[in-house]
């Protein structure tokens, strides 16, 4: 599809009209170049102050000569003089333009100048008789030429699928998106802010694994030539992160991205932003009291206050959070005691009762998280941290000394959704190894989520792991909350998007 036809889906004009503004704007490109005013071959221009600085600051910087840039989003007035706003990154501020001020020749090239170009622009700060805080100009120059009509002209870019496409345009024209983006950066920043002020130390694993594990997930495999072998892009840092354990590091994080080759959602996207932290003599009450503070920690950095809005709904983030095991919680909302259950049988029955699907192969753990998934996540809508989860689908965790058929494991769930996973970490060899054999006969019976055998994981275990707790944080879906953004499209800069044909 050309760019001219996914303009005309945005802003719903005659492409005759369209066809002709293009026109238009590349004849005055040319027009420039003839005049040897090309505007691509200005290599830097020097700015002194932003539109937020000029504006918060007016009353010390009233009649002070300043530089600023940006991109020109709209033009008032084409006699003698002009007003137009300039948009940067901190946001707009209007220039009052004048030809007795700018001289002839360069307004008369100003009245050329589009909505959408990039300009410069060099004048005194002053307030307009209607109060606005402007800049007089005295000199602007063409940075860079627009050649394509911004569609706030034809009332904003509207088109969600467009918008994921081309968030250049979408981040121009929309500023609840840049806004968005802004405080996606300063969570991150704050929650490296954290971790680091409490002594844990940020790593980096590698993204190219000859084994996929830490996760029950499907990943995506890559050739490497020289080496004449396949690849999988990792789907969790986990079994590196607590190799470094065992080497001694014992406060340890990574943020970074992961790939799982599953579906898309508003919830999903192939490639995410996830956390993983590990520390050594600690546990999963312990993951879970620096989980909560974590959280709460950062929204009331980000946001000033621990309590949110999201789609409509107030969340409450101020610690502590609620606390259920798994079987709590399906026993709360399907009515089934899972503690009254003795076989896998059973199970599977009193699944099927409540209107399940139920595989006759799944085990009564199994059946129990199945459950849990279906009749009771949905419910979660304030922070809760689910504990205690079946040794069947936690090949990593340690076993609860008292209930060996469940493990120290908690997953903490806000609005209904999967926001944080943690774990005792499994530190005894013989019994992991035992466990990846398990993983490697789900593997061969079609289960390619199950883990792969890591036989070198193992043989870091085997010099020995102290008792260490794991945490891991969906970051972007932590930034979703915190935006109040429905989509994970929305959070990301370029979310994963089939090609238009």
């Amino acid at each position: 599809m050309s760019d001219n036809t996914e303009i005309n889906q945005v802003i719903g004009q005659d492409m005759n009209e369209l066809n002709e503004i293009l026109k238009v704007r590349r004849l005055k490109l040319q027009e420039l170049q003839q005049n040897q005013k090309d505007p691509f071959k200005i290599i830097k221009y020097d700015v002194t102050h932003n539109s937020k600085e000029i504006i918060d600051n007016f009353e010390s910087m009233e009649g002070a000569h300043v530089s600023a840039a940006g991109r020109l989003m709209s033009k008032r007035g084409m006699g003698k003089a002009s007003f137009c706003d300039l948009q940067d990154r901190e946001g707009r501020i209007q220039l009052y333009v004048k030809i007795d001020d700018v001289g002839a020749e360069v307004y008369e090239d100003f009245k050329k100048f589009d909505i959408g170009d990039i300009v410069g622009v060099e004048g005194t700060v002053f307030r307009t008789h209607k109060g606005e805080i402007s800049i007089k100009t005295d000199k602007i120059i063409l940075l860079a030429k627009s050649l394509q009509p911004l569609p706030e002209k034809w009332h904003g870019l509207k088109d969600v699928d467009l918008r994921y496409r081309q968030r250049y345009v979408d981040l121009i024209v929309n500023p609840d998106v840049r806004k968005t983006f802004v405080m996606r950066s300063r969570i991150i920043k704050e929650i490296r802010r954290f971790l680091d002020d409490r002594g844990f130390l940020e790593v980096d694993t590698p993204i190219l694994n000859t084994i996929h594990g830490g996760a029950n997930a499907k990943p995506f495999v890559t050739h490497h030539n020289t080496l004449d072998m396949d690849l999988f892009l990792r789907i969790a840092p986990e079994l590196y992160l607590k190799r470094l354990i065992v080497g001694g590091l014992e406060k340890v994080y990574e943020m970074g991205r992961m790939f799982r080759n599953e579906g898309m959602s508003i919830k999903h996207n192939p490639e995410f932003t996830m956390m993983e932290v590990y520390e050594a003599y600690n546990d999963y009450k312990g993951m879970m009291e620096l989980t909560e503070n974590l959280i709460s920690s950062v929204a009331q950095e980000v946001l000033g206050t621990a309590k949110v809005m999201y789609q409509g709904q107030e969340i409450d983030l101020t610690a502590p959070w609620n606390r259920m095991t798994m079987r709590e919680a399906v026993l709360k909302y399907s009515g089934v005691d899972f503690d009254l259950i003795t076989t896998d049988e059973e199970a599977r029955e009193a699944a099927r009762a409540k209107g399940l699907h139920v595989d006759n192969k799944l085990s009564k753990g199994e059946v129990m998280n199945l459950m849990f998934e279906e009749l009771a996540e949905e419910h979660l809508i304030q922070p809760t941290f689910i504990m205690d989860y079946p040794v069947e689908i936690s090949p990593l965790t340690k076993r609860k000394p008292d209930r060996p058929e469940l493990t120290e494991r908690f997953e903490l769930f806000i609005t209904g959704r999967e926001m944080a996973n943690a774990y005792s970490e499994l530190n005894d060899p013989i019994d992991q190894k035992e466990r990846f054999l398990q993983q490697v006969s789900r593997r061969e019976s079609g289960d390619e989520e199950a883990n792969m055998m890591d036989d070198d994981y193992v043989n870091a275990l085997e010099y020995g792991m102290p008792p260490t707790g794991g945490l891991g944080i969906g970051v972007d879906r932590l930034i979703m909350l915190l935006t109040d953004s429905y989509s994970i499209r929305d959070i990301l800069l370029f979310p994963t998007m089939k090609p238009r044909e």
